[in-house]
């Protein structure tokens, strides 16, 4: 076993490429109050905003960093989930190319979180991903990700494919979320 040391200000995670190759048997969803709707040009300062906020627990912050342009240049195929208040609560981003469908973000508010919308979030965004010409469905998560988050995908028909492991700085300590979001990441403060 080997013990790799990060660089001052970093977090490390392993990630896992999850992959679908055949599509599932279609069947209900499990029921949820909510609901999903397309977010054909969402407003940079709302989306940014909404990852934030799903996202913050989990050290989301790629998108924070980027500029207008980069940002609306990266933004795929956004669906945003709304509660019965119309209330933006959660995100289902996809990125289409030839034969395949990513599905670039995937998650829900922390408020919802444990309440058995996981899987109906999981089998939505299975739905939106499987459209004619779609050979495969991939998916990345992490370490970081809520605990229930692989078991999740993989009993949806997700095969682990790879693994690799990412540093990156603490978003926390750059400033871009709350230093006391992602409790079950410590934050080591530069010295």
């Amino acid at each position: 076993m080997t013990v790799q040391s990060l660089p001052p200000g970093h977090v490390g995670t392993v990630v896992t490429a999850l992959r679908m190759a055949r599509r599932p048997t279609p069947g209900p969803l499990p029921a949820s109050e909510l609901r999903i709707e397309p977010w054909a040009e969402p407003d940079l300062d709302r989306y940014r905003a909404l990852f934030r906020r799903i996202g913050a627990r989990w050290l989301w912050y790629s998108r924070l960093v980027m500029s207008d342009a980069e940002l609306r240049a990266a933004i795929g195929e956004v669906h945003v989930v709304r509660d019965s208040g119309s209330g933006e609560v959660g995100m289902i981003e996809l990125e289409r190319g030839p034969g395949a469908c990513r599905i670039r973000f995937l998650g829900l508010v922390p408020e919802l979180t444990g309440r058995g919308h996981g899987r109906w979030l999981v089998g939505a965004a299975l739905a939106l991903a499987w459209r004619d010409g779609v050979d495969q469905v991939e998916l990345y998560t992490c370490s970081l990700d809520h605990p229930a988050a692989m078991p999740a995908y993989l009993s949806a028909g997700f095969t682990a494919v790879s693994r690799a492991f990412e540093s990156f700085p603490d978003p926390r300590l750059a400033g871009l979320l709350p230093s006391d979001c992602a409790p079950q990441v410590p934050l080591v403060e530069l010295s």
